[in-house]
């Protein structure tokens, strides 16, 4: 397997002292961007989910919630995960994964450097365009046992992205804000479990599960979200 660093270089994404900014800043965002930027710094936990970390354990980890400005206007970065991987097979999701000793301080910047390199090692994505502008709270993924922290970027200079290991990677593609908060993409999908989440039908995918849900929480606190049919299901695999 060939990794991102040996693909595209230390220098392009980590600069020549193998390192690059960690700074959470909204100064000089979009317009646009505003309304996320100010729910980001007052959002409590539980008004992103009411899954919540236990007070001890679970893998620490991190993902890029990336916004940038397309043909079609603002939009979202996603990649979809190889059909062949053991777990989330198929599945739309942001850039992540779990926190790395050289991250740091999982109570620090590790959150913030562990979405920068996971980005870059997924889908090429060059850090040192992307403002990061907000860390929203940990989140828990009972399945997996994840603690995950979403991390809000800001694409202030757009790089090429594309997967970078087929094995993992299956695309990389950005949905424009204006689909996701489209009703006629909106529906529930509902799991054998029984569990049931938002999710949404853009670029050819079913977005759902953990992704969707925080996509749908900052589009509700942001004041994007336009009325949909939370009566129309879309049902799962039981494998899903």
């Amino acid at each position: 397997m060939t990794s991102a660093r040996e693909q595209y270089g230390k220098t392009a994404a980590y600069g020549a002292d193998g390192a690059y900014g960690t700074d959470v800043s909204s100064d000089g965002l979009p317009d646009w961007l505003a309304p996320v930027a100010r729910a980001a710094a007052t959002i409590e936990p539980h008004q992103l989910s009411r899954f919540l970390p236990p007070e001890s354990g679970g893998r620490q980890s991190a993902v890029l919630v990336l916004f940038g400005h397309g043909d079609r206007g603002p939009e979202l970065l996603l990649m979809e995960r190889a059909g062949t991987l053991r777990s989330h097979a198929g599945q739309p999701s942001f850039p992540g994964g779990a926190l790395d000793p050289e991250d740091g301080d999982p109570e620090g910047e590790g959150p913030v450097r562990a979405a920068l390199r996971e980005a870059w090692e997924e889908t090429g994505l060059d850090p040192s365009g992307v403002q990061v502008f907000g860390v929203l709270p940990r989140l828990y993924i009972p399945v997996s046992g994840f603690v995950v922290t979403p991390v809000l970027g800001w694409w202030r200079e757009p790089s090429p992205v594309g997967p970078v290991d087929a094995a993992e990677t299956a695309r990389v593609f950005t949905v424009p804000v204006a689909d996701l908060t489209d009703p006629a993409h909106r529906v529930t999908a509902r799991h054998p479990s029984g569990h049931v989440g938002p999710a949404f039908l853009v670029e050819d995918a079913l977005v759902w599960g953990f992704t969707a849900g925080v996509i749908d929480r900052i589009l509700h606190y942001a004041g994007w979200e336009r009325p949909w049919d939370r009566t129309e299901q879309v049902p799962l695999d039981r494998r899903a």
